[in-house]
């Protein structure tokens, strides 16, 4: 996950203001959240009968995968390792009292089996070479990337909202690529609870345009604009990046189709908002054109695949 992008300007007494604005929804989606999540556990998911122990220095198992699922899983797996920066982070911008400390400390423990879950399910079948995934994870939260300083409230609530959903996608797309059944099903698993986190903050987003209008446009601009896929800063993360997008896991084609189309024109109706200052309408065309731009991306994207595959 990269860090969301800066406003031009920090203002604390508006994002208090905003976070005060939507107390009421935070403790709402809340409530919604703990009625519709399922309780589960990791080690019901992990074929502990196929594991046997290691040898000192073994590596990985005879289990054949494509480079492309490795690589996803490796980059899942690490995203979900960088969970205490991610906290962190977020408490720096919304606090921790209230209905959005207890979100945020609800939504450290759920996404705190996921990585339990992967992490364990790579032991036991073997999937990957598991001496250099431990020195990637000892990497990644030894350096870790958090939030920079200066990211206000909206920002983050459409930083992540994206973020959840596109991490959700990631996670589900690698378990269809998995033969082994358990395998699809932890990952299944762990996309479930990423579905339930990203209507948490889509909603929340939903919301806040409502409330304050003009000053979410210019930070869901902001965030559409620099998106990066999940995983940017981790240890060999281009080489794996390209693989996931080859294999089709995450590319441009499924951001433009599967998050900014369906979430940022659709759910937010962003063209349909009103009560905007003209900072905020000009951040509307930009982001306006912003997506139709990727979407031409994205179909060039399509059509060279298209002709690469018909060769």
């Amino acid at each position: 996950m990269a860090p969301p992008a800066l406003a031009p300007q920090s203002d604390s007494i508006s994002d208090q203001l905003l976070l005060h604005d939507l107390e009421d929804d935070a403790e709402r989606l809340l409530e919604r959240h703990l009625t519709r999540s399922k309780e589960w556990f990791p080690h019901e998911h992990v074929p502990w009968a196929e594991g046997r122990n290691f040898e000192p220095g073994e590596r990985v198992g005879n289990v054949a995968l494509a480079p492309a699922v490795r690589s996803a899983l490796v980059v899942n797996l690490l995203t979900e390792d960088n969970l205490p920066y991610y906290t962190q982070s977020i408490a720096a911008v919304t606090g921790s009292d209230g209905a959005w400390g207890t979100w945020l400390r609800r939504w450290t423990a759920e996404e705190g089996r996921h990585s339990i879950a992967i992490r364990d399910w790579m032991c036991v079948t073997r999937q990957v070479d598991l001496i250099e995934l431990e020195q990637a994870r000892m990497a990644q939260v030894s350096h870790g990337f958090a939030l920079a300083e200066g990211v206000g409230v909206a920002d983050l609530l459409a930083y992540v909202a994206l973020q959840e959903l596109a991490t959700r996608i990631s996670h589900r797309n690698t378990g269809a690529l998995i033969e082994d059944s358990s395998g699809k099903d932890v990952m299944a698993r762990v996309a479930t609870d990423e579905n339930h986190h990203f209507l948490f903050y889509r909603d929340l987003v939903t919301a806040a345009l409502h409330k304050q209008p003009s000053i979410m446009m210019p930070a869901i601009e902001r965030q559409v604009r620099t998106f990066e896929m999940p995983g940017t800063g981790m240890p060999s993360f281009k080489e794996h990046a390209h693989r996931i997008a080859d294999a089709g896991i995450y590319d441009v084609p499924i951001h433009h189709a599967q998050i900014l189309e369906p979430v940022v024109l659709r759910e937010w109706r962003i063209a349909a908002v009103e009560r905007l200052d003209g900072a905020a309408e000009a951040a509307r065309d930009r982001l306006v054109e912003a997506i139709s731009k990727l979407g031409r991306i994205a179909e060039r994207v399509r059509q060279r695949r298209a002709r690469l595959a018909a060769t």
